[in-house]
């Protein structure tokens, strides 16, 4: 499978980096891929740096003009497209949420990020309601997508239940980068700790992951801190959890790079993980603590 990434800097104008997308998009598909991903929240900046309800407003609804966009631009240059949108729900409830459309524009499913973060410069709970579909995967054409977002891609849990109900790929948009006070020690450890666990899941569970990150500095408007300079290092790595390809940590990237999902099947039979689970001993994986 051909996957395309869209590594982005985004500005203040929502339309310019639309518009950068729909570029980009069209390029990949000119250069044969199949499956385009993109970024966590693609359309804007990371407003998650300040709790402002005037950020509300930024919010779209799944059966709105925004989604109408890109299910145009996948029907027009014939990819499966991973999005990742500010879903306005209803008033008082909103979502993180990747929307899966097909090739011919219909909406193949959606996602909503489950585990929510809250810290410096992410007040992420401020803004999302947790998930409620689950850990389920969205069937397409190219196959079953196990989407999920940014900070679910920490958790081997989540990975592991999509997994377990069928899904092909591990795909997780996502917005992450340096906090401006660690030591630039610190800062490459934190990269190179995101990236590893990733490379676990696709280990563990013998499934590609494709992780595609936003790039590039953004300013916190409260001047509560020296904003985020997003690491970028979107990458895509192998069932074994071997790195296909990692993109610029300072640079923005379009790039596709070439799967071979025929190996997922053979690295399963070598490494039988699923087989030799003990799954009646795992009960206590559901408490949030033992002791």
């Amino acid at each position: 499978m051909k996957i395309g990434i869209i590594q982005q800097h985004n500005t203040y104008d929502v339309d310019e980096n639309r518009a950068r997308l729909a570029a980009g998009i069209g390029h990949l598909a000119a250069e044969g891929a199949q499956l385009i991903v993109l970024q966590e929240l693609h359309d804007t900046l990371y407003f998650c740096q300040e709790e402002d309800v005037d950020y509300f407003d930024l919010a779209v609804a799944l059966d709105g003009p925004i989604v109408d966009h890109y299910r145009e631009l996948a029907r027009k240059h014939g990819v499966v497209l991973v999005t990742s949108l500010f879903e306005r729900r209803a008033a008082g409830l909103y979502h993180n949420t990747a929307v899966v459309i097909e090739r011919d524009g219909t909406v193949a499913g959606h996602y909503r990020k489950m585990h929510i973060p809250d810290d410096p410069a992410y007040y992420e709970k401020f803004y999302f309601t947790p998930g409620d579909l689950g850990f389920t995967p969205i069937n397409t054409s190219v196959g079953r997508l196990g989407v999920m977002v940014c900070w679910d891609q920490w958790y081997p849990e989540a990975a592991r239940l999509m997994a377990l109900a069928g899904a092909e790929l591990l795909i997780y948009p996502t917005a992450i980068g340096y906090e401006s006070s660690d030591t630039a020690d610190e800062q490459e450890r934190q990269r190179e700790a995101w990236t590893t666990v990733q490379r676990g899941h696709a280990v563990a569970n013998g499934l590609p992951v494709i992780a595609v990150n936003r790039v590039g500095h953004e300013l916190d408007p409260s001047d509560q801190t020296n904003g985020i300079q997003f690491w970028g290092s979107s990458f895509v790595a192998g069932p074994q959890g071997e790195l296909l390809y990692r993109a610029s940590a300072t640079d923005e990237a379009w790039a596709i790079v070439d799967v071979d999902m025929a190996r997922c099947e053979q690295v399963r039979r070598w490494w039988p993980f699923l087989r030799d689970r003990r799954i009646e001993c795992y009960g206590d994986i559901t408490k949030r603590y033992r002791l």
